[in-house]
């Protein structure tokens, strides 16, 4: 048997000149490049500001205020010296002016200009000089010589080809191009509409949520090459724009003083950051032959599993009431450590018996019903006792913290209260 030549690794339809390589060692790091937005909420969620030449996605439902919150972040940094080019492709400069005037504070920079066109190449030519360009939306803007519509696959795909390029490899002879952020549309899914690929090629993905009924928003990376996808930005819409919350302590907790049954406060990080967020659950006793399971802000499924929990080991039964659950405030508790406060809450609604209005919980109710021990303990425990709490639940595991935990929240501010599993909890708390 004759045995085939090996295949060649150079691809014979190649250049003949080979791709340049480089020590990473020599390469210059633009960590100390970042812009700021001047938004310290915005700033968080990114890891320290803007990266240059880096592209940015940004998503939301209509209307929670996407445009609003870049046009206020161009506002300030171009108001700290930063050339700020807002492609506007959906409305007229006179239009983001009328907005620029409602939300600006501190007067119109001349750095902040306005590109009222959605000629994508006409636009990044304009825009070569800037630090930050912002285009709004990458669905609407479009290359002429190809025949498609805005907004198609074929539209989206090679736009953000040409914006990488212009970010990564721009034509004047700087090390980078501006950083871009792009506003993308979403569908009725939830997901931003559009290929795939274009969460793939850019480099940070952030979310803008709320509900558009209350003044609460909040911005979440959903993918971040240069920091954390953790971190959690708070903002208030109001009738000037948006204000952001870097303290967002008391938001998450209602305003009541009584000891009300259904209601527990969970303990949850996001990021580098501690939130209190109160639970509020209640328990109807109705004749359907599939009672109701309606949960705001928790997940739907941990709400299933937990309720299955509370019939098998703690003996309530919860087969034919109907049960509702909301996280106040709006927040979306997503880490697992909110099943205690879930737990007790529901509990507490049907035994109608009120947990003590000064006790926190944290901790993940596993399907034997025993407590999972949370991260970031001491972080937790800090927020609880600067907020004035009086109790912390938290599984066995964690009833002697060390040294370092200590110097957060001493046991003079708070106490530190274990159980084993939620059969202990319900039975210390709620008989």
């Amino acid at each position: 048997m004759v045995e085939a030549p090996e295949a060649s690794l150079a691809d014979p339809g190649s250049v003949d000149r080979p791709a340049p390589l480089v020590s990473i060692r020599d390469v210059v790091s633009t960590e100390h490049r970042r812009i700021a937005s001047g938004w310290g909420e915005v700033d968080r969620v990114l890891g320290g500001g803007l990266v240059p030449g880096s592209l940015t996605l940004l998503g939301g439902e209509p209307g929670i205020g996407k445009s609003t919150l870049l046009l206020s972040l161009c506002l300030r940094a171009a108001g700290a010296g930063h050339r700020c080019v807002y492609v506007a492709a959906e409305e007229s400069a006179s239009q983001v002016r009328m907005r620029a005037d409602r939300v600006s504070r501190n007067g119109l920079p001349a750095e902040f200009l306005v590109c009222e066109s959605s000629d994508l190449p006409a636009a990044l030519l304009a825009a070569s000089s800037a630090a930050l360009v912002v285009i709004d939306s990458i669905q609407t803007v479009r290359i002429p010589t190809l025949r498609s519509i805005s907004g198609s696959v074929l539209q989206i795909r090679e736009s953000v080809f040409r914006i990488q390029e212009a970010a990564k490899h721009p034509a004047a002879m700087a090390d980078s191009g501006p950083a871009f952020i792009l506003v993308g549309h979403i569908t009725k899914g939830g997901e931003i509409a559009g290929p795939k690929l274009l969460e793939h090629m850019v480099d940070t993905v952030l979310s803008f949520e709320g509900d558009r009924q209350m003044g609460l928003r909040f911005l979440r990376a959903q993918k971040n090459r240069f920091g954390s996808t953790q971190e959690l930005g708070v903002f208030d819409m109001g009738g000037e724009g948006l204000i952001e919350i870097p303290d967002p302590g008391a938001i998450f907790r209602s305003s009541g003083d009584r000891d009300l049954p259904g209601v527990a406060v969970a303990s949850l990080v996001e990021g580098s950051r501690a939130f209190l967020v109160e639970i509020q659950s209640l328990t109807q006793e109705v004749n359907l032959a599939m009672p109701r399971r309606v949960a705001t802000g928790v997940d739907s499924r941990r709400l299933l599993s937990i309720l299955a929990v509370l019939e098998k080991r703690v003996g309530l039964k919860l087969g034919t009431c109907d049960v509702f659950l909301s996280a106040v405030g709006g927040f979306v508790a997503k880490e697992p450590s909110a099943d205690l406060a879930v737990a007790m809450a529901v509990a507490s609604a049907a035994r109608h018996r009120p947990i003590p209005k000064q006790t926190v919980f944290a901790g993940e109710v596993t399907l034997t019903g025993e407590l999972r021990s949370p991260t970031s303990v001491a972080r937790r425990v800090a927020e609880a006792a600067r907020l004035g709490y009086r109790e912390i639940v938290l599984p066995v595991s964690q009833a002697r913290p060390s040294a370092a935990f200590d110097a957060d929240a001493t046991p003079n501010s708070i106490d530190i209260s274990s159980c084993r599993d939620i059969v202990d909890c319900v039975k210390k708390y709620l008989v």
